[in-house]
């Protein structure tokens, strides 16, 4: 049996659930890579640089193989060529993980990160249309290996030969296609750019690893390099698809607002390459480059709205060509755990939607005797809306509403509430309908004292 079948046939399955793919050659070789088995990867991978001297995923594999392989100079230069590739590619988060696979061997990153940054910032010569669209992957049916003959210092010779060739063609390149401009990472300025790709670690992960797991607290975000990956969100007993990432794609971006709990996890369906950056590294490149935390703030609440429109029953009755405008009335705040967003007795200031996070609804009784305990009314997640009784009843709440964790929100103050729902009386109708509902809830619920607060710590 071929030795490059064999190990692909000891590969975990495919992840259950997903949509089922065509496996490509470079997922093929990733996959064996992910599994430890180095020789039939490198076959894989340097056969598709040598059809497709272009292609910086099979570069940059190359180069981590070869490295591994103790092939440090060749790596570095797969690297190097992986990340010009990936530049005319307009794949800037590829690029990166090139720059950082050739620093794990003996390279330097910062010549890399230079290029990366000049070829992508605000003022790049090269941003403008945008390059062609790469050449279609052969086919895995019609795709071979190097042979399998080639083992050793045989491989490691032959893929050396094949990433010369490759830098060969680039160093041969007459120009360079223009490149379109990325949202966030082209809306900085050179020295930030440098600074915030320099903050990014490349995590090669395997189809069915789950990056992002759902209620966990963490504080990293991620952009898509190479691969495909499913944003899930569990209901109940119900699991919800939101999402379909791929090159260029960042989630898990409300870690850079809110230490909240993941409102929903990520899983790799293919071989996929991603660059994680932690909360505290962009906090201190923030710190310095001021223009870094406003660009990722405003593409973050970008992206967070676009989650509420998705979830929020509030948002959807508005049409979608008015949407934006009625986004642009509403502040975003957030919450610490345990702290007040309504307080029982008094009038609300403002209306919130939840965007991450969870609140929960506590009624206080007995002139807040403490030998009482409080009820719990509800909980409320992403999607839903808090103060809206009050709101639209006009009267001062009926209850607390308390952060279980940190949570952000939108939130609409008390004196811009009567103009938004003048402009969108859809809103008015919605909110009605949901306040009426739950006071009859809470009323029921209040009548029976059904539920006790147990889990709440309050200040």
């Amino acid at each position: 049996m071929n030795p490059d079948i064999h190990a692909y046939m000891a590969l975990p399955p495919v992840l259950p659930g997903s949509i089922q793919q065509a496996e490509s050659p470079i997922d093929r070789a990733l996959s064996l890579a992910l599994a430890g088995e180095r020789d039939a990867a490198l076959r894989w991978a340097a056969a598709l640089v040598r059809h497709d001297p272009t292609m910086p995923s099979a570069l940059c594999l190359c180069g981590r193989l070869l490295g591994e392989l103790n092939r440090h100079e060749a790596a570095r230069e797969a690297c190097s060529t992986a990340i010009a590739r990936a530049i005319d590619l307009e794949n800037l988060p590829l690029a990166v993980a090139a720059a950082r696979e050739s620093e794990r061997f003996g390279g330097d990153a910062g010549p890399g990160l230079d290029l990366i940054a000049e070829a992508f910032c605000r003022d790049s010569p090269r941003l403008g249309e945008g390059a062609p669209p790469p050449p279609p992957l052969p086919a895995a049916e019609a795709f071979q290996p190097l042979a399998s003959v080639l083992t050793g210092a045989l491989l490691l010779n032959k893929a050396t030969e094949i990433i010369h060739d490759a830098t060969r063609r680039l160093a041969a390149q007459a120009d360079h296609p223009g490149i379109a401009p990325q949202p966030v990472f082209s809306s900085v300025g050179r020295d930030a750019l440098r600074a915030l790709c320099a903050a990014f670690t490349p995590v090669w992960v395997a189809a069915g690893t789950t990056v992002i797991e759902q209620g966990a607290a963490r504080s990293e975000a991620y952009f898509v390099a190479r691969g495909e990956l499913e944003a899930r969100r569990r209901r109940g007993d119900e699991e919800i698809l939101l999402a379909r990432l791929a090159n260029g794609a960042m989630f898990g971006e409300m870690a850079l607002l809110s230490r909240a709990p993941r409102t929903g996890s990520v899983i790799a369906t293919r071989p996929s390459i991603v660059l994680e950056v932690k909360r505290d590294a962009i906090d201190d490149i923030a710190q310095r480059e001021p223009e870094v935390g406003l660009e990722l703030a405003a593409y973050c609440r970008d992206r967070m709205v676009e989650n509420l429109v998705r979830m929020s029953d509030v948002l959807r009755v508005v049409p979608e060509a008015d949407r934006p405008a009625l986004v642009k009335r509403f502040r975003t705040r957030t919450f610490e755990k345990n702290e007040r967003l309504l307080v029982q007795d008094e009038r609300p200031p403002g209306l919130f939607l939840i965007a991450s996070g969870e609140v929960a609804v506590v009624r206080r009784d007995a002139a807040d005797d403490a030998r009482v305990e409080p009820l719990v009314l509800s909980t409320l997640g992403p999607g839903d809306v808090a103060g809206e009784i009050a709101m639209v009843l006009r009267r001062a709440t009926n209850a607390d509403v308390i952060a279980v964790h940190p949570t952000v929100t939108l939130y609409l103050p008390a004196t811009e509430f009567m103009g938004l729902v003048e402009d969108h009386p859809a809103v008015l109708a919605q909110l009605y309908k949901l306040a009426v509902l739950r006071d009859e809830e809470t009323t029921s619920i209040m009548a029976e004292e059904v539920s006790v607060a147990e889990d709440f710590v309050l200040i």
